[in-house]
């Protein structure tokens, strides 16, 4: 049986050095800032998180692309060539058409290459939720589990990883549809900030309206003490868009309370930064039951 490479997208906002130490493939994906396209990477490397967050907050103007076939093509390739096969871990359908693209693209590289398989799998996740499924999942692989054990723990995985997002742009969440221009400017005027969660369909949903970091602060560790699964000995991922202080500030809470074992922090990169702003704090971790339709 033929061995395989798991791959992610540019939205798995977990460091670049995870990838690597895993041995996770990811696939670049295209925001334009100003005139100019750029591919993100897990590093950075065509333009690093703090020129984003700084042009963001000054203004300019962002939009985002999902991947294309020759993106697909440029990354899928080189690993097809080697005779191995690919599990792919993709960017939730619910927010992105990016998954629908990465089926045809699959389907016309393995025609191309017979004998290879290519899967591809709707996390329903987004950003730190994502990289989260795409962490335990690389963890898996590299203990040994083979391509098909793995694409059914992905499966019976991806609806028990919980994502937890506080927005402090409400901006960016107005542009994009998620709340009203009157919502924005009074939760502005307010100082209320939106707690927002990923459903069942994979799309972002308003769940509570938050004032204080401290509320904040209380609201996440709560969250993760009545639906962690084993919190004290997961690690789990602590996500900000230029907000260190927050994110640190989280870490340490959840540690000195005993309600994790170990948190990873990662910067939010420009895809999924251009739509909820500078400021943004986030937390995910997984729990033992499935998210349940509302």
């Amino acid at each position: 049986m033929a061995d395989y490479v798991l791959v992610t997208d540019g939205t798995a906002d977990l460091p670049g050095r995870y990838f690597e130490e895993l041995g996770i493939e990811v696939v670049p994906m295209e925001f334009l800032m100003g005139e100019t396209s750029y591919q993100h990477y897990s590093d950075a490397r065509e333009m690093s998180f703090d020129e984003f967050y700084t042009r963001l907050k000054a203004g300019e103007k962002v939009s985002t692309t999902q991947i294309n076939y020759y993106t697909y093509e440029k990354v899928f390739t080189p690993i097809l060539e080697k005779g191995l096969d690919i599990l792919y871990l993709c960017f939730s359908s619910g927010l992105s058409g990016t998954y629908q693209a990465s089926l045809l693209a699959a389907e016309t590289l393995m025609e191309k290459y017979p004998g290879r398989k290519i899967v591809s799998i709707d996390t329903l996740c987004a950003s730190i939720g994502e990289g989260l499924l795409v962490y335990r999942a690389g963890q898996m692989k590299k203990a040994g589990m083979s391509m098909k054990e793995l694409e059914a723990w992905v499966y019976e995985n991806r609806l028990k990883v919980r994502h937890w997002f506080v927005v402090d742009d409400l901006e960016h969440l107005r542009q994009g549809g998620r709340i009203s221009a009157a919502a924005a400017i009074l939760g502005t005027a307010l100082g209320v900030k939106p707690l927002l969660s990923v459903d069942t369909e994979g799309k972002l949903v308003n769940t509570a309206k938050l004032r204080g970091n401290k509320k904040i602060l209380e609201t996440f560790c709560q969250k993760i003490e009545t639906d962690g699964y084993k919190s004290s000995e997961q690690t789990v991922i602590v996500g900000h868009a230029a907000n260190p202080e927050m994110a640190a500030k989280l870490k340490e809470t959840l540690l000195e309370r005993g309600l994790i074992g170990d948190a990873i922090v990662a910067d939010i990169g420009p895809i999924i930064g251009s739509h909820v702003g500078a400021g943004m704090c986030a937390l995910v971790y997984t729990s033992d039951k499935d998210l349940v339709k509302e």
